[in-house]
């Protein structure tokens, strides 16, 4: 598997240009899951929040929604073949897609004990493209997992 950050085209956009929606500059509290570096924002850090919609082809299933990232550039360095060390025990939605953008019935709830092997069957059907790891709670993406 390879875990997918925010591109950086994207970041630099929301960082310079806007988002296609409102871009929200502040500082973190603490604790809010930086899409950029793959990890979570420590008191103090200057960060952004704005609407990103994950890479999908055209479909009713593409959606926008909030995400955290640094307001200046990170050093996004991360190791794309382990799930993100901040975020292990949390629980989260693995939403598979289809080549068609569709939301595939792999889909799946883990709770946080062992991503690594919920990704990984989530994988074994060949007609899963892609997951976008989303919180549960919010249901806002973090990350994309490709094989």
């Amino acid at each position: 598997m390879r875990i997918d950050a925010l591109p950086g085209v994207v970041l630099s956009k929301a960082r310079n240009e806007g988002a296609g929606s409102p871009v929200e500059f502040s500082t973190a509290e603490g604790g809010e899951p930086l899409r950029c570096c793959l990890r979570d924002a420590t008191p103090g850090e200057d960060i952004m929040l704005f609407g990103y919609a994950p890479e999908l082809p055209p479909s009713p299933y593409r959606e926008i929604g909030p995400v955290f990232a640094h307001a200046e550039p990170c050093d996004t360095t991360h190791d794309e073949n382990a799930y993100p060390a901040d975020w292990l025990g949390r629980p989260q939605v693995l939403r598979a897609y289809d080549r068609d953008g569709r939301i595939h019935p792999a889909t799946r709830v883990h709770d946080g004990t062992d991503p690594t092997a919920a990704i990984t069957d989530i994988l074994t059907d060949p007609d899963v493209v892609q997951i976008h790891s989303r919180n549960v709670s919010y249901g806002c993406y973090m990350f994309a997992i490709r094989r």
